[in-house]
């Protein structure tokens, strides 16, 4: 059974979701506290598996976790955990979210503003609700085509621009561009998910972006939201007049040019996407990691 619960937290999405915190604590490295830092990666630890068990439990709820989907079983369509139990454990992590997050804004914002901490708190609620509306409920908002949107929103701008606030009650514009590399990567690995499950998604009234303008425009939106998001950091070294050695993030942009060649060669079977999401998803880690580096050099 604890087998069955770890394979439905499905930890291998945590280093996509960690990624907005480490770069936003790159941007904000000066005023580097390791507590913030814990803090804001256990909060973001919960709210990724709250989402991970809400969208198990939204598909199987609409029945598109069938036997048509071409991606790993989730855990109610197996059999393994049953929709109460996962409703429970919804309910759990809903809990642990808002705990942890609550804590993480009391103590960043200890010496701030009251208006702060109240802001924070409003846009970890929305945080909480867009984990669980992604697939849950009858506006579900990833069966309606907006879930690149939200993950844009919050995986780049929420989650790197915030993580910087935290730290330094402040955030420059130049800011943006970083956040933009992780929220389209991110949207990027959303994407490659959607074309892997297109057929069945659109067979199970799940109208993805993928769905509505079909694969081969999906396709060069998947190009398009790499290139804009490798450049988005590319320029904020620009601006910010990074030496040689700090641009050593763009080292992590390798794999994902190896994965666009790879990307434009499939066209007759959607399973190819999948070995591709993990290459997008760490590659996004990797960015990260190695724009920390940059802003300790």
């Amino acid at each position: 059974m604890v087998k069955d619960w770890i394979k439905a937290f499905r930890l291998r999405t945590l280093p996509l979701a960690f990624s907005s915190i480490i770069t936003g604590t790159a941007l904000a490295f000066d005023e580097f506290d390791p507590i913030i830092f814990s803090l804001a990666l256990a909060t973001t630890l919960f709210l990724q598996v709250l989402s991970n068990l809400a969208n198990d439990y939204g598909d199987a709820e609409k029945g598109t976790d069938n036997e048509n989907r071409v991606g790993p079983d989730r855990a109610i369509q197996s059999g393994a955990i049953s929709k109460s139990q996962m409703k429970t454990a919804i309910i759990i992590f809903v809990i642990l979210s808002f705990s942890f997050g609550v804590s993480l804004v009391a103590y960043s914002m200890r010496d701030s503003h009251i208006g702060y901490t109240l802001s924070l708190i409003v846009t970890g609620v929305l945080c909480i609700v867009a984990a669980i509306k992604y697939t849950a409920g009858k506006k579900a908002y990833g069966y309606r085509g907006l879930g690149d949107v939200f993950v844009f929103i919050f995986f780049g701008l929420v989650g790197v621009l915030g993580s910087k606030f935290l730290y330094a009650t402040s955030f420059e514009l130049s800011s943006f561009l970083p956040a933009m590399t992780i929220g389209l990567f991110s949207a990027a690995v959303l994407n490659l998910n959607n074309m892997r499950d297109w057929e069945n998604d659109k067979a199970s009234q799940k109208n993805t972006l993928v769905v509505k303008v079909g694969l081969p425009k999906a396709k060069k939106y998947h190009f398009t939201i790499l290139i804009i998001g490798i450049t988005s950091s590319v320029a904020y070294a620009i601006q910010h007049e990074f030496r040689l050695i700090e641009l050593i993030f763009v080292l992590a942009f390798t794999p994902v040019v190896l994965h666009l060649r790879i990307v434009s060669k499939i066209n007759d079977n959607p399973a190819e996407f999948d070995p591709e999401l993990k290459k997008v998803a760490l590659s996004t880690f990797l960015f990260s990691i190695l724009f920390l580096v940059s802003a300790l050099i």
